[in-house]
C-alpha cells in the first residue's frame, strides 16, 4: 500500500497551499511596495532592488499562507470556502505546511540580506507581525488592522533599501496602505460573515455591523487621499493623479458589487481589488518614466 502522495501529487499540494493559482493575493502586497520603491528612488530602482522585492513578496505571501492554514485549521473546516484547503482537510501536515513556509521565508531572508543592514532590522519585524495576525482574529475586533500592517511593511523596508533611512513620509504611505488593506479585507470577511459569527472569529465586517459598505468606502477614500497628497510631496504630478482617478472610479463599482452584501458580490469586489493597486501604481512608474 502506498503511504505518501507521489512527488508530484505532493508539489501540487504544496502550491495549493501557498495560493499560487490565486496571484491576487501577492498582488496586493506587490503593487503598493514597488510603488513605494519607485518613490524612495524617484524613478526605476534598479534591477536588484526590483527583483529583490517583487520575488521577496511572492516568497513571503506565500510563506504567511502556510503559517495562517496551521493557526486557522480548527476554524476552516466549518467554513465552506476553507474546508478543503490542504492542512485543513489532511491531505498536508502541519510539520509539512510549516516546513514549507520556513523554507519560503528563509529564500526571502536571503533575499533581504542583498540590501543593507535596516532593512534586513525591518524584515524581522515585518516576520513578527506576519506571524502575529493569523492569532489576532481571536483576541482583536478588527483583525484586518494586523494584516493591514504587514501587508504594508514592504513600503518602509522598500525605503530602507533605497536610501539607508525611512523618512516620514514612506510611514504615512503605510498608514495609508493600511486602510486599503481595512477596505478590501473587510470585503473579503463580508463573505464569510455569518460562518464567523457562527464558529466565534471576530472580523472587522461582523465589528461594523450594519456600517461595514459605509465604512469600506471610507476606507477606500482614506487611502487615495493619503496616497495623492504623499505623491504630491514626492513631486508627482497629473499622470499619478490620472492613476488614482482610475483607482477611484474602480471603488464605485466595489460599492455596486457589496451594497447589497451578497456572498458573490464581495467575493468579486475583494478579487478585483489587485487591478485597483495596479492603477496607482501605474500611474507612480508612468509620471516618472514620461518626465
Amino acid at each position: 500500500m502506498q503511504l505518501t502522495a507521489p512527488p508530484g501529487a505532493r508539489l501540487a499540494l504544496y502550491l495549493n497551499l501557498i495560493r499560487w493559482d490565486r496571484p491576487a493575493g501577492w498582488l496586493l502586497l506587490l503593487w503598493p511596495t514597488l510603488a513605494a520603491l519607485w518613490m524612495a528612488s524617484g524613478g526605476f530602482p534598479g534591477w536588484h532592488l526590483l527583483v529583490v522585492f517583487t520575488l521577496g513578496t511572492v516568497l513571503m505571501r506565500s510563506a504567511g499562507c502556510c503559517i495562517n492554514d496551521v493557526a486557522d485549521r480548527e476554524f476552516d473546516r466549518h467554513v465552506k470556502r476553507t474546508a478543503g484547503r490542504p492542512v485543513t482537510s489532511g491531505a498536508v501536515s502541519v510539520r509539512e505546511a510549516l516546513g514549507v513556509g520556513a523554507l519560503l521565508a528563509l529564500v526571502a531572508f536571503g533575499l533581504v540580506l542583498t540590501t543593507n543592514a535596516l532593512t534586513v532590522q525591518y524584515s524581522f519585524a515585518a516576520l513578527a507581525v506576519t506571524l502575529a495576525y493569523p492569532y489576532a482574529k481571536r483576541w482583536v475586533s478588527m483583525p484586518q488592522a494586523v494584516l493591514g500592517v504587514a501587508f504594508s511593511f514592504g513600503i518602509p523596508m522598500a525605503f530602507a533599501a533605497v536610501r539607508s533611512e525611512v523618512p516620514a513620509p514612506a510611514w504615512w504611505l503605510l498608514v495609508g496602505n493600511l486602510f486599503w488593506v481595512l477596505a478590501y479585507d473587510t470585503e473579503y470577511a463580508m463573505v464569510d460573515r455569518d460562518d464567523d459569527l457562527r464558529i466565534g472569529i471576530q472580523t472587522s465586517a461582523i465589528t461594523l455591523g450594519r456600517f461595514d459598505v459605509a465604512a469600506v468606502m471610507l476606507f477606500y477614500g482614506v487611502f487615495l487621499a493619503l496616497w495623492g497628497w504623499l505623491g504630491w510631496r514626492f513631486g508627482l504630478g497629473e499622470v499619478f493623479g490620472a492613476g488614482l482617478l482610475l483607482a477611484a472610479a474602480q471603488v464605485l463599482w466595489h460599492h455596486r458589487l457589496i451594497r447589497d452584501r451578497s456572498r458573490e458580490g464581495c467575493f468579486q469586489a475583494f478579487k478585483q481589488n489587485h487591478w485597483l493597486g495596479a492603477s496607482v501604481f501605474a500611474g507612480v512608474v508612468l509620471d516618472y518614466g514620461l518626465r
